[in-house]
């Protein structure tokens, strides 16, 4: 798996355990829906500078965001 993947499984997971729509959340990155839902289906791979703000609204890491899922289940931190 690679990061733009495990990128989209956790942006998705995290983002519908917030319970932010998509479109939501597009509004308060100043993204599109359209594009945000790109990323989350793993087409596209968002900047370094997005993926900070992807982070401070669903009060995450930016690691929490980049960790394959099956790695996230054995990390004893």
């Amino acid at each position: 798996m690679d990061l733009k993947d495990a990128l989209s499984i956790n942006l998705l997971k995290i983002r519908n355990e917030t319970g932010r729509t998509q479109e939501e959340m597009a509004h308060l990155l100043g993204i599109s829906a359209r594009y945000l839902g790109s990323i989350e289906r793993g087409k596209v791979s968002p900047s370094v500078t997005l993926l900070g703000k992807f982070a401070d609204a669903l009060h995450a890491s930016p690691c929490d965001l980049l960790v394959p899922p099956n790695a996230r289940a054995q990390r004893t931190d």
